[in-house]
């Protein structure tokens, strides 16, 4: 919704100014535990902004869980952005957090995206080693017990 007022207000057309399209009250509301728990973030909702923090470079854990940890970098956040620190989370803010990382999601989703299928390649499979008996030269049992071993671990790692 922020982000189809954004567009409506003409932000496409200016700098990357990350105040852009942010409710002014944003940087004058205060957040505590009340406001934080108004918001209603499950697990998956908080280890949603962990991940977006560290994708704006505030890196944390992603657990799910705010500890200290996350405290902490919930507050740097705020610092670098001209919120009310402290630690704590309010709708406009998370609104904010939301709104600001849409650029970096398509960049690290991307890079994920790449990454993984070549893990679950590089895994190997059922007879993975089959190609390194037939070069010749090597201890064909070496080779053998390298793809069935290979093969069990991805067996394993694939589910």
């Amino acid at each position: 919704m922020a982000r189809i007022a954004s567009l409506e207000n003409g932000a496409s057309t200016t700098t990357r100014n990350l105040t852009s399209g942010i409710d002014p009250a944003t940087f004058t509301e205060e957040a505590n535990q009340t406001t934080e728990d108004q918001i209603g973030l499950d697990k998956g909702q908080r280890r949603d902004v962990q991940r977006r923090l560290t994708g704006l470079g505030f890196d944390t854990k992603v657990t799910g869980n705010f500890d200290d940890q996350t405290r902490a970098v919930i507050t740097r956040w705020q610092a670098a952005r001209g919120y009310p620190k402290s630690g704590f989370l309010n709708k406009l803010q998370h609104k904010a957090l939301l709104t600001e990382i849409v650029a970096a999601t398509a960049t690290s989703a991307s890079d994920d995206s790449v990454d993984r299928p070549a893990r679950r390649q590089s895994s190997g499979g059922v007879g993975g080693g089959g190609g390194r008996r037939s070069g010749g030269g090597g201890d064909p049992g070496a080779a053998f017990a390298g793809g069935v071993v290979g093969g069990m671990m991805g067996g394993m790692f694939r589910h």
